[in-house]
């Protein structure tokens, strides 16, 4: 039995999550429901849960206050929010887990099932710390990512990060450091996460930093050439939006 804490400043919405855990979850236990963050600090010192439902806006505190406030080394965070494009940014670059409002069934049991066979409180851990780094630094050139291996997870600043390459349902990375490590995440997850960062995708196997493109060759689609010395093709349907991002830089 795992016991869990529901944290959220809206009683409506602990009231359904509760209902959708009890009906599909009953070998999770709630120990707890909270409203501020200080009653939950309170419940969590009382209680020593193993998995906090943590709702991102509390009133006017959020859920990353609580967690940079407690003891999170025991503890797997799973958290509820409405659409909020910084907050889901941030969780999605920790590799935490995340319910959208109004939470659906099969979302939360598909949460819970990922939870479950993946629990690994190191980890978890250390995604936490990345995403509480991010917060912290927000909005400046430094952001961490928590990059999901067969072994746990690495945490890499993006702007040590030269390229991303396709290999089916794996992602090799390619560090300034000449260190490689392999993701178990299609580059597709990468390309999406990074969006707003300075990464492009040149072509379906490829997804580079730009800063890290030393030339471009013209050609059908033509190719740029890397600091590291890599050459890669460039896709035709891709070279216009690529020189338009490499002359915005210039």
């Amino acid at each position: 039995m795992l016991k869990a804490i529901l944290i959220d400043d809206e009683q409506h919405c602990i009231n359904r999550l509760e209902g959708l855990l009890r009906k599909n979850a009953p070998d999770i236990e709630i120990v707890a429901r909270c409203k501020t963050i200080e009653g939950a600090k309170s419940e969590i010192s009382l209680q020593s849960p193993d998995i906090l439902f943590l709702d991102v806006q509390l009133g006017r505190d959020t859920g990353f206050d609580l967690l940079s406030q407690i003891n999170y080394t025991d503890i797997e965070v799973i958290f509820t929010t409405s659409y909020d494009k910084y907050a889901l940014k941030a969780i999605k670059f920790s590799a935490l887990d995340f319910l959208l409002k109004p939470i659906d069934r099969s979302d939360l049991s598909h949460a819970i099932q990922k939870l479950k066979r993946y629990r690994n409180l190191r980890d978890t851990s250390k995604k936490i710390e990345v995403l509480l780094s991010n917060i912290k630094e927000n909005n400046t050139s430094s952001e961490r990512i928590a990059i999901p291996t067969l072994e746990g997870y690495t945490m890499v600043d993006t702007r040590d990060i030269i390229r991303f390459q396709s290999d089916a349902n794996y992602s090799h990375i390619h560090l300034k450091s000449n260190n490689k490590i392999t993701a178990s995440k299609t580059i597709k997850y990468f390309e999406e996460i990074l969006a707003h960062r300075n990464f492009f995708r040149v072509h379906k196997s490829h997804l580079v930093n730009l800063s890290y493109v030393e030339t471009y060759v013209k050609g059908k689609g033509g190719y740029i050439t890397l600091n590291d010395g890599t050459k890669i093709e460039v896709a035709v349907r891709r070279k216009e939006e690529l020189i338009k991002k490499l002359i915005s830089k210039t």
